[in-house]
C-alpha cells in the first residue's frame, strides 16, 4: 500500500509542477503589460518599476519561470521583505502576499466543498441503496423522479429560491455565512448547512442513480448467489458483498468529481456572498490582479489532487487488484 501511495505522489508532484509551469507561462506571455495591471491607481513611474522588478519582468522568460519555482519552494526577497515559501508572489491591489491571502480565505472553500462532498455521498447513496432494495416500488419510482429533477437544476437558481424560502419565509435555517470552527462550531454547521445542501443536490442526484445501477448488477453477481445459497442472510450479503462491489465503481465516480465540486463551490460561494478562494477568485479577475489569481488556481490543482489521492488510497483498499497494478 505505502508503495503504491508513493507512485502516486510522486505522479501528482510531477503534474502540479507541469500544471504551475504552463500556467505561468500562459498569463506572463499575454500580450499585455503585467505590471502595469498590478499597479493601483495613480501609478507613479518608480512604483511601476519596482513592481516590474518584484514580479521578475525585466529578466528573461526563463529566468522569470525559475524564479517564480525556486520562490514556491525557497521563498523569495522582495524589495520590502521577505516572501516565505511557497511563495506565490505579491498583491499589489491588496497590499499582501498572495500566500497569506489564500490561507485567509482557504477554510471557508475547504468547509464548503468537504461538507457538500459529505452531503451528497450520504444522501445519494443512501437514496441509491434504497432504490435498489426497494426496486420497483413507489419508493423507487419517487426516488428516480426526484433525481432526474435535481440533475436539471442549477445552483444559481436553487441558491435564491432556498434563501428565499428556508430563511426569509419559513425561518427554518439561519442566514448563509461562514464561521470558523474554532470560534463557533454550531454556527458554522448553522451557517454552511443550507450552501452545503444546495451544492450537494446535482451530485447526490447522479450517485443516487449510479448506487442504484450498481447495486442491481451486484445483486446478479454469481458470488453473491454463492453467498445466499451457503445460507447467509440477505442483509450480510447486502452489506459484506454487494455494496463493497458497488462502492468501488463509486469511489472512482468521485474522485473526478472532485473538480467539479471545487468549481461548484465557486458558484455557491457568490450565490450565499460567502468570502472563499471562489469568491477570491471572481474578485482577482475583476481587479486583474495577475499573481492572485495564479495563487488561485495553483492552490485549487494542487487541493484536487491531494484529494484524488486520498480517493485512490480508498480504493486500493476496496480493491487489492489496484495496489497490486
Amino acid at each position: 500500500m505505502l508503495r503504491f501511495l508513493i507512485r502516486r505522489a510522486l505522479g501528482a508532484i510531477v503534474i502540479l509542477f507541469l500544471l504551475v509551469l504552463l500556467t505561468y507561462l500562459a498569463v506572463m506571455t499575454l500580450p499585455v503589460d503585467q505590471a502595469l495591471l498590478n499597479c493601483p491607481k495613480g501609478c507613479t513611474p518608480q512604483q511601476l518599476a519596482t513592481i516590474r522588478h518584484n514580479m521578475g519582468l525585466d529578466k528573461s522568460l526563463v529566468e522569470q519561470v525559475y524564479s517564480y519555482m525556486k520562490g514556491l519552494v525557497l521563498g523569495t526577497q522582495y524589495s520590502d521583505g521577505f516572501c516565505n515559501a511557497p511563495c506565490l508572489g505579491y498583491s499589489y491591489g491588496r497590499h499582501d502576499y498572495v500566500w497569506n491571502i489564500i490561507l485567509s480565505n482557504y477554510p471557508a472553500t475547504f468547509v464548503l466543498a468537504a461538507g457538500g462532498a459529505v452531503c451528497f455521498l450520504v444522501i445519494g447513496v443512501t437514496l441509491g441503496m434504497l432504490s435498489a432494495w426497494k426496486q420497483g416500488s413507489t419508493f423507487d419510482k419517487v426516488a428516480s423522479s426526484i433525481s432526474l429533477l435535481g440533475q436539471s437544476t442549477q445552483i444559481y437558481f436553487i441558491a435564491p429560491l432556498s434563501i428565499g424560502i428556508f430563511v426569509t419565509a419559513l425561518h427554518w435555517l439561519e442566514k448563509p455565512g461562514y464561521v470558523p470552527f474554532t470560534e463557533d462550531p454550531a454556527g458554522m454547521v448553522a451557517g454552511m448547512l443550507l450552501p452545503w445542501l444546495v451544492m450537494s443536490v446535482i451530485f447526490w442526484s447522479n450517485y443516487s442513480r449510479q448506487v442504484r445501477s450498481l447495486m442491481i448488477e451486484q445483486l446478479s453477481e454469481d458470488h453473491i448467489r454463492a453467498a445466499r445459497a451457503k445460507g447467509m442472510s440477505s442483509g450480510y450479503v447486502w452489506w459484506r458483498y454487494a455494496l463493497r462491489g458497488a462502492m468501488a465503481p463509486v469511489i472512482t465516480i468521485f474522485g473526478i468529481d472532485l473538480g467539479a465540486v471545487f468549481s461548484g463551490a465557486i458558484i455557491t460561494e457568490f450565490s450565499f456572498g460567502i468570502h472563499g478562494l471562489g469568491m477570491l477568485a471572481v474578485r482577482s479577475v475583476l481587479t486583474q490582479d495577475t499573481m492572485l489569481e495564479l495563487g488561485v488556481l495553483m492552490v485549487s490543482a494542487a487541493s484536487i489532487l491531494i484529494f484524488n489521492i486520498i480517493v485512490d488510497a480508498a480504493y486500493g483498499l476496496l480493491d487489492p487488484r489496484v495496489r497490486i497494478g
